[in-house]
């Protein structure tokens, strides 16, 4: 007889985020869907306010109740984690993830309340033109995607440039919230401690098109295809591949400073 596959999460929380006007800005392209082990996902509506959608400012404050509670979760945000290691080397930082989350905060001030990403883009905020990156480069997760396009290409079609220089300083407010009860993967580990909640990058495009759209926007799609995907790969036993993805030990510690894409082999 064969074992039965314990699932490692309760819930499973699938993000699909934006880099639009400011982080207390309602967004429409913000969406939120959570699932059970027993339930499927449904969309979580922010708190009742004048504001119609979430804020990214809201959304993170949500997420710091989520994963301080017991009842571990598996969170799947859309934007990169993290930039290629010639970043890192190019700006002389060091191979360390916690210390490139306040450096960038540092130089793009994206969570301030009246900050747009373009605002620092041209100057007029932060001090992007120390800390910018080439669209040329690309990390090693998104060579190994095919599609998935460079975290410094900004102003184009399917670009996650915006999203990504948007959310890293959300990531920090995250991990300076959570302390342990939060793990950051694959930055504080590939294998995640049992009971623990964990936060994870995730390219909705690889999944959503295994789900009907059922008439839903392509945001709410690419949250809903997150959070079913994640929720099946837990229940069914694969998500420890998709948690262990074979990666030679040189690459493996690329990945741990330029981060990875759940799924991604």
């Amino acid at each position: 007889m064969s074992a039965v596959s314990i699932p490692a999460f309760d819930r499973y929380i699938g993000i699909d985020y934006s880099g639009a006007k400011t982080p207390t800005s309602s967004l429409k392209g913000l969406r939120v869907y959570m699932a059970g082990r027993e339930s499927p996902p449904v969309e979580v509506q922010p708190p009742p306010s004048p504001r119609k959608y979430w804020t990214r400012g809201g959304v993170a404050e949500w997420l710091v109740e989520r994963l301080s509670e017991d009842r571990p979760a598996l969170v799947g945000i859309d934007h990169g984690f993290s930039f290629p290691m010639r970043y890192f080397d190019e700006h002389h930082l060091p191979h360390d993830w916690p210390a490139f989350l306040d450096d960038f905060q540092r130089h793009w001030p994206t969570d301030g309340d009246h900050t747009y990403v373009d605002f620092v883009r041209c100057g007029s905020a932060g001090k992007a033109a120390a800390r910018s990156g080439d669209p040329h480069w690309r990390r090693l997760t998104e060579l190994r995607a095919g599609a998935a396009k460079s975290v410094f290409h900004f102003d184009v079609q399917g670009s996650v440039a915006k999203s990504t220089h948007a959310g890293l300083p959300w990531l920090r407010y995250l991990r300076l919230r959570v302390a342990d009860r939060g793990h950051f993967w694959p930055f504080d580990g590939w294998a995640i401690p049992a009971g623990r909640s964990a936060v994870v990058e995730v390219y909705p495009s690889l999944w959503s098109h295994a789900f009907e759209r059922e008439g839903r926007t392509p945001d709410q799609h690419d949250a809903y295809s997150t959070t079913a995907r994640m929720r099946c790969a837990d229940l069914d036993g694969n998500l420890a591949a998709f948690l262990d993805p074979p990666l030679s030990p040189e690459d493996r510690e690329v990945a741990r400073i330029e981060g990875w894409i759940l799924g991604i082999r």
